[in-house]
């Protein structure tokens, strides 16, 4: 985390977690027994096997960009990205619609662990949010 001339490694982890989340399984009224989910396809009307289905980015209307599972887990994803504090806000001027997931940020190391607390202590004496720039 940046804030203008102070830095300090953190680390983010999720607030909330979907493990202890309520399923359903669909049945049959009538008999009680789970249902099986089937993959059709749309113009043949014929049952498609696992080993025949792939994923696909729609790039216009029914034209697909075609994605195998090797492709996926072959792209790398970033582990360390700066979060740039731009400015700071007050806290009720965020719109709650930009709450979709909740996340502690905690300090990763000894050194950032003072210059953490000094920033956290002041957001929340202010009952301000800090906006960062856009990391693309």
């Amino acid at each position: 985390m940046k804030l203008s001339l102070v830095t300090c490694s953190i680390g983010l982890f999720p607030a909330t977690s979907t493990r202890d989340k309520i399923a359903f399984h669909l049945l049959n009224k009538a008999t009680g027994h789970r249902l099986k989910q089937q993959y059709i396809d749309a113009e043949t009307g014929e049952l498609v096997p696992r080993e025949q289905r792939t994923k696909g980015y729609e790039v216009t209307k029914d034209e697909y960009v075609v994605v195998s599972d090797e492709e996926l887990a072959s792209v790398e994803i970033p582990s360390n990205h700066i979060l740039d504090i731009e400015r700071f806000v007050e806290r009720l001027e965020v719109d709650s619609i930009y709450f979709d997931q909740s996340y502690y940020i905690v300090p990763e190391d000894k050194v950032g662990q003072e210059a953490f607390a000094v920033i956290r202590e002041a957001m929340s004496e202010r009952k301000v949010a800090g906006r960062a720039a856009d990391p693309s």
